[in-house]
């Protein structure tokens, strides 16, 4: 679980978040939505610890993380696991090098221990065999499950990931938001997803936070966003005509 009381930003005369209080449950998908500079990126990056807030504090269960020294800090990120916009893979590396770079950084493991961690995490994504493949040999959604591999070799217990379905055609975007799920379900892991994908809203927001120019504007389950009379919630979700369809023929049926 991660927990934030009364989240504020500025940079210079600017104020991005304005009093964000949330908690981010174990074992569910938290989606953090909104529309573009609502405040989405500079929270999950105060999440994170790439941030300082201005004000307010950030909770690892019951660890203050904002008030850690960066030993502490460090500790905490060997718990963490980033999947990140663009996948972030190091091109010259091969997908095995990729997904071994955060044991070759933060553990001590034998180069056989690494390499079974590598291909449980490449099994779990079902890439088997790609190992030495590079990856500008492989599509964009495989390098998406990549980088998720490479996300949870850490086995950690905090995992963010900033727009995951970013690029990616509505088929793979919804093998991507399964396979986060059902990883967050089976390790219990603390998922925080950046996202303004409605699909993903619909599917598996099972915690979602929609911000508005730097507030929390509302929070809820997937199950009730349809019937939701939350104004800003219904402009940002129903800007979509299908959406707005849907929403029509949900209420038109109840």
């Amino acid at each position: 679980m991660i927990r934030t009381e009364n989240i504020f930003k500025s940079f210079a005369d600017t104020e991005v978040l304005k009093g964000i209080s949330h908690t981010f449950e174990s074992g569910k998908t938290n989606l953090i939505i909104g529309r573009s500079g609502a405040g989405k990126t500079v929270l999950l990056k105060i999440l994170v610890g790439l941030l300082q807030p201005s004000e307010g504090t950030v909770w690892y269960h019951n660890v203050n993380f904002s008030q850690l020294d960066k030993k502490q800090i460090r500790a905490i990120r060997m718990e963490v696991g980033m999947l990140f916009q663009g996948s972030a893979l190091f091109d010259s590396m091969t997908i095995e090098e990729n997904i071994r770079f955060p044991l070759d950084m933060f553990t001590k493991k034998t180069r056989k221990e690494k390499l079974d961690r590598v291909n449980y995490c490449l099994d779990r994504v079902d890439l088997n065999g790609v190992n030495n493949k590079f990856p500008s040999e492989v599509s964009g959604g495989m390098q998406k499950r990549v980088g998720i591999a490479r996300s949870i070799v850490l086995e950690p217990k905090y995992l963010f990931c900033d727009e995951p379905n970013s690029g990616l055609d509505p088929k793979t975007s919804i093998v991507i938001d399964e396979l986060i799920k059902s990883i967050t379900m089976e390790n219990n892991i603390t998922t925080v997803i950046n996202t303004h994908d409605m699909n993903s809203v619909m599917e598996i927001g099972e915690n979602i936070a929609l911000l508005y120019k730097g507030e929390l504007a509302w929070t809820g389950h997937k199950d009730e966003v349809l019937d939701s009379d939350n104004q800003i919630l219904q402009d940002f979700i129903f800007a979509s005509p299908f959406l707005q369809r849907l929403r029509k023929a949900a209420l038109t049926k109840g």
